[in-house]
C-alpha cells in the first residue's frame, strides 16, 4: 500500500502549524491524531520496501524528502545513508537529539500482512520501519510547535544498526561536529503491550563477554584439567539450570519480571553456552560467553577464576584468563533516565511509563551504545503488542508484527518528553 511522496509532502501541509495551544502537550496529541493515518501509510511504505544495512538508499531519500517538506535543515550521507534533520526553535536553548534506526533484516519467512515486503529475502522484523515512522512523526509534530520551543532538536536517522556498524560510521563521519546535542534519546519496539514505555538508569541489556582460560598444552592428564576448569567456571554462576530466569516470557511477569523491584533479572552472572575446548597451537583453551547484569561482577570473575587456578595444582600450567570479546552495551544516563521517564508519566500516566529494575539477559544489543559513549542518553522500550488481536512484536521473530497504534503512542510520548527536556 505505497503512499505517494506528493501526498506526504503537500497533503499534510494543510494542517495548521502556527496555532498557539493552551497546552503544548494537548496540541501534540491533536496534531498526532491529525496525521496518524498518514503515518500508518508511511510505515507500510517502508515495510513494503525494506533495505538491509548499508543499502538504505530509498529509505534515506524518503526520509530527507519528508524532513525538507517540514522546513527542517537536512544533512545527508553521514556514515553511509545516515540523515539528520535539524529543527530550530524560536529561541536559543538546549540541543537534544532523537535517533531512529532505518535498516531491515535478511529474512525469507512469510510476511503475513497485506503490505508484505516486495524485496525478496528482506523484511522489517525488528521494527525499524516503525522507529523511522515515529521519528518522522515527531519531526512533523514538533515542527508545528517550533514557535513555542527553545533550543534545537536533531532527528538522527541511522543506517546499519543490525550490523552494529552505523552508529560508529556516523560518528567517524563527524556527526558530532555537524550537530552538538547535550542529550540523546532513542526507543525500540518490544513485546510489551501497546501504550506502555519502559526504561531505567544504567544498563538495559546484559553485559556480554567471551571468557578464555588458556593453559600450556604440555599439562599431564588433560581430561582432568578440562573437567576441573569447567566445574570452576560453572561454580561462579548465580543462576541454576532449572531457574525461571531462562524463560524469556518471565521478563514480563508482574511478580518476577523486569518491572518488579524484586525481579529475578538483576544481580546475575551466568554462562550463555556450553564451555568449548580447543587444543591446538601449543595451548589448551576453554571458552564460553558470559552474561552479567553489571560490570563489577565481570571484573571480579577474571580475578577470582585466576586466583582459584593459581591456588590449585594447575597453577604452573596457566597461561592467561582474559576476555577475548566485550560487547558495548546500552547504558542509560543515571540522571536523565528517571527525569525523562517521569516527564512521560506526568503527562500520559504513571501506569504507562514504567520503571525497570532488572537487566535483559541474552545476546541483545543496539549500537546506540556508541552514541551514549559520546553524549549522555536514554534508550526506551516501547510496547508494540496487542495480545487480544494476536499481535506479538518480538524482534527478529519470523512472525513479528506490531499494533500500529504504537506509532501514535511513540509520537505523543516522545514528542512531549523532548519538549520537557528542552525546558531550562
Amino acid at each position: 500500500m505505497a503512499v505517494s511522496v506528493l501526498f506526504f509532502l503537500f497533503g499534510w501541509s494543510m494542517y495548521s502549524q502556527n496555532a498557539a495551544p493552551s497546552s503544548i502537550h494537548q496540541s501534540i496529541q491533536t496534531h498526532t491524531d491529525a496525521i496518524f493515518d498518514g503515518l500508518v501509510n508511511l510505515r507500510r511504505d517502508f515495510h513494503l520496501h525494506p533495505e538491509v544495512a548499508e543499502q538504505e538508499e530509498r529509505t534515506a531519500q524518503k526520509i530527507q524528502d519528508f524532513l525538507r517538506s517540514l522546513g527542517l535543515e537536512v544533512k545527508t550521507g553521514i556514515g553511509g545513508h545516515g540523515v539528520v534533520g535539524i529543527l530550530k526553535g524560536a529561541k536559543e536553548g538546549k540541543h537534544i537529539a532523537w535517533r531512529a534506526d532505518i535498516d531491515a533484516l535478511p529474512s525469507d519467512s512469510p510476511d503475513v500482512v497485506d503490505f508484505a515486503s516486495e524485496n525478496k529475502g528482506v523484511r522489517h522484523i525488528c521494527g525499524h520501519d516503525v522507529h523511522t515512522t515515529i521519528g518522522l512523526g515527531m519531526a512533523h509534530v514538533l515542527a508545528s510547535q517550533k514557535e513555542h520551543l527553545e533550543g534545537r532538536i536533531y532527528f538522527i536517522f541511522q543506517p546499519a544498526e543490525e550490523t552494529y556498524a552505523g552508529a560508529k560510521a556516523m560518528i567517524h563521519d563527524s556527526l558530532f561536529q555537524i550537530i552538538q546535542p547535550e542529550e540523546i534519546y532513542a526507543a525500540h519496539i518490544t513485546p510489551s503491550p501497546q501504550g506502555t514505555v519502559f526504561t531505567k538508569p544504567g544498563p538495559l541489556y546484559a553485559y556480554l563477554n567471551a571468557i578464555e582460560i588458556n593453559y600450556k598444552s604440555t599439562v599431564q592428564n588433560k581430561g582432568a584439567l578440562i573437567d576441573y576448569t569447567k566445574n570452576l567456571l560453572q561454580s561462579f554462576q548465580t543462576v541454576g539450570a532449572d531457574s525461571k530466569f531462562w524463560d524469556p516470557r518471565n521478563t514480563l511477569d508482574p511478580e518476577i519480571g523486569l518491572a518488579n523491584p524484586n525481579t529475578i533479572f538483576k544481580d546475575y552472572l551466568t554462562l550463555l553456552q556450553d564451555i568449548k575446548v580447543n587444543d591446538s597451537e601449543g595451548k589448551i583453551t576453554l571458552s564460553s560467553l558470559i552474561n552479567s547484569s553489571d560490570q563489577p561482577q565481570l571484573d571480579a570473575l577474571l580475578k577470582n577464576v585466576k586466583a582459584e587456578i593459581m591456588n590449585s595444582k594447575y597453577a604452573k600450567d596457566l597461561l592467561s584468563v582474559v576476555y577475548s570479546y566485550e560487547k558495548d552495551i546500552l547504558y542509560n544516563d543515571e540522571n536523565l533516565a528517571p527525569l525523562a521517564l517521569k516527564s512521560i508519566a506526568n503527562i500520559y500516566g504513571a501506569q504507562n511509563a514504567i520503571p525497570l529494575y532488572g537487566v535483559f539477559p541474552g545476546y541483545h544489543g543496539d549500537d546506540f551504545a556508541y552514541f551514549q559513549e559520546e553524549v549522555p542518553g536514554v534508550y526506551f522500550f516501547l510496547g508494540g503488542s496487542n495480545y487480544e488481536k494476536g499481535i506479538i512484536s518480538m524482534p527478529h521473530s519470523p512472525t513479528f508484527q506490531v499494533d500500529e497504534e504504537c506509532i501514535r503512542t511513540g509520537v505523543n510520548y516522545f514528542s512531549s518528553m523532548l519538549v520537557e527536556r528542552l525546558k531550562p
